[in-house]
C-alpha cells in the first residue's frame, strides 16, 4: 500500500544530486511561495480602496476571502491526488501559470460579482502550490532536514507578503482604481518562475516511484484510517485561523480600527511579514538544533510548536491595546509565532505516508480551508455589528494554543526513539 513510516532516503531519482542543488531547489520553492502570496495579498493591501470602489460592507469583503478559501480547500485534494500520480515537474509550473493568470485578470474586473469569480478561481489554482511543493521536499530531502527545508519553502510566503505592500506603495496613486495595475504587475511574474523551474529540474529529478497502491480512493481510505490524521485536521484548522485573519484583515485593522494612514499601514505590513519570516526560519533552525541536542525529531517539533503558539497568543493582547509602539510590537511578536507553526505542521504531514504525500497535504488543505474560511465572513459580520476588530483578533490569536494541546494529546507515538530519529514521528 505504500503506507507507513517514511523511508529515511530522499527520492531515488535525485539521489545523485548534490546537497547544494537540493537546497537550491528549496530556494526555487521559496520564490514560488513568494509569488503565491503576492497574488493573494494584493487584495488585502488594497482592501480599503476595493471596498470603497465597490461600496462593500465588511461582511461582503469577508465573502471574497470565503470564496477564495473554499475553492482553495476543494482543489487542495484534487491536486493532492494528481501530484501522487503525475510528476510535479510538469504539474507545478502549470498551476502556477494558471493562478498567475487569474491574478492578472483581476485587474480588469468591473463589478463585485466578477471580483468574487476571479478571487475564487485564484484560490482554486493556488491550491496546487502546497501539494506540489511538499511532494518536492519529501522526494529530495531526508526527514531530519525537512523542517528546515519546509521553513525555507514557507518563508517565501513572508517574502512575498513583505514585497507586496512595498510594491503597492509605489504603484498606488491618488486615483482610487490604481489598485488594478498592481494585480496585473504581480500576475505577470509567474512566467519568469517557470523558466527558473525548468532550469533547475530535469526529467528524472522528480520521477515518481513505481506505484504500489491500488488507487487514489484506496489511498484516501488508508490515510483516513490513521489516527494521526485526526491530529493533522485539528492542528491545521487552529493554526490557519490566526494566520488567515491577520493576512486578510490586518491592513483594515490598522487603518480603520486604529486610524493609521495608508502609507504607514503598507510599510508596517512589510515589517509584519519580515517578522513572520524570522519566525519561520527560526522555527526550522530551532527544531534542528534541539534534535542535535538530544531530543527526538517529534519532541523537538512539539517544543517549537508550543513556543510559537505562545508567541501567536500575543495577538490577543495587541487587539485590545490603543495605537502605539506596544501594540505594534506585540503584533510583530505574534507574526513570528504564527508562521513558525507551519513548517512544523508540514513536517508532521510528511510523516504520515511516503507514497500518498499529495493526498495527505490535500486532505489537510480541504479541512483547513473548509473550517477556517467561514471565519472570514464571521469576522466581517462581527466588525459590522460591534464596530470593532478587537474581539475577533483576540479569539484568533488564542487558537494555536488549543492546537498545541491537540498535538500533545492526540499524536500517536507508535515508534521507538531510533525510528523517531529516522522521521517516523
Amino acid at each position: 500500500m505504500g503506507f507507513g513510516p517514511p523511508t529515511d532516503e530522499p527520492g531515488l531519482s535525485s539521489s545523485h544530486r548534490s546537497p547544494s542543488w537540493k537546497w537550491g531547489v528549496c530556494g526555487v520553492l521559496l520564490l514560488a511561495s513568494a509569488i503565491n502570496y503576492m497574488d493573494r495579498q494584493v487584495l488585502a493591501n488594497a482592501a480599503s480602496r476595493v471596498t470603497r470602489e465597490f461600496q462593500l460592507s465588511q461582511e461582503e469583503y469577508g465573502n471574497l476571502e470565503l470564496g477564495f478559501g473554499w475553492a482553495f480547500g476543494v482543489d487542495s485534494l484534487c491536486f493532492g491526488i494528481i501530484v501522487d500520480r503525475v510528476s510535479a515537474r510538469w504539474l507545478y509550473p502549470l498551476v502556477l501559470l494558471l493562478w498567475s493568470t487569474m491574478g492578472f485578470v483581476t485587474g480588469f474586473v468591473e463589478d463585485y460579482t466578477s471580483l468574487v469569480v476571479c478571487r475564487t478561481l485564484l484560490g482554486f489554482f493556488e491550491a496546487g502550490h502546497w501539494p506540489c511543493a511538499l511532494k518536492t521536499t519529501q522526494q529530495l530531502l531526508e526527514p531530519r532536514d525537512r523542517s528546515m527545508g519546509n521553513s525555507v519553502l514557507q518563508s517565501g510566503a513572508s517574502i512575498g507578503a513583505i514585497a507586496t505592500p512595498l510594491l503597492l506603495s509605489v504603484l498606488l496613486t491618488q486615483e482610487l482604481s490604481s489598485w488594478r495595475f498592481a494585480f496585473q504587475v504581480v500576475g505577470a511574474m509567474g512566467a519568469l518562475w517557470v523558466v527558473l523551474w525548468f532550469a533547475f529540474i530535469r526529467r528524472q529529478d522528480l520521477a515518481l516511484p513505481p506505484r504500489r497502491a491500488p488507487g487514489a480512493w484506496a489511498g484516501l481510505r488508508t490515510i483516513l484510517s490513521n489516527r494521526r490524521m485526526l491530529t493533522i485536521f485539528v492542528v491545521v484548522v487552529l493554526i490557519n485561523i490566526p494566520w488567515q485573519i491577520s493576512r486578510a484583515w490586518l491592513p483594515k485593522f490598522l487603518q480603520e480600527g486604529r486610524g493609521y494612514p495608508e502609507k504607514f499601514t503598507l510599510y508596517f505590513n512589510s515589517f509584519f511579514y519580515a517578522a513572520t519570516d524570522v519566525g519561520c526560519i527560526g522555527a526550522g533552525a530551532l527544531t534542528l538544533w534541539l534534535h542535535r541536542r538530544g531530543l527526538s525529531v517529534h519532541g523537538a517539533r512539539q517544543a517549537v510548536f508550543g513556543l510559537c503558539a505562545c508567541l501567536t497568543a500575543c495577538l490577543a493582547a495587541a487587539a485590545f491595546l490603543p495605537a502605539g509602539w506596544l501594540m505594534l510590537s506585540l503584533l510583530l511578536v505574534a507574526a513570528a509565532g504564527s508562521l513558525g507553526l507551519f513548517p512544523i505542521y508540514y513536517s508532521l504531514t510528511q510523516d504520515i505516508s511516503t507514497e500518498h504525500q499529495g493526498k495527505v497535504t490535500g486532505l489537510g488543505g480541504v479541512v483547513a480551508w473548509t473550517f477556517s474560511s467561514p471565519t472570514q465572513t464571521l469576522f466581517g459580520w462581527l466588525v459590522d455589528v460591534s464596530g470593532s476588530f478587537n474581539l475577533g483578533l483576540a479569539i484568533a490569536g488564542l487558537m494555536p494554543l488549543v492546537g498545541f494541546a491537540a498535538l500533545w494529546l492526540l499524536w500517536e507515538q507508535r515508534a521507538g526513539p531510533a525510528q523517531l530519529e529516522k522521521g517516523d514521528a
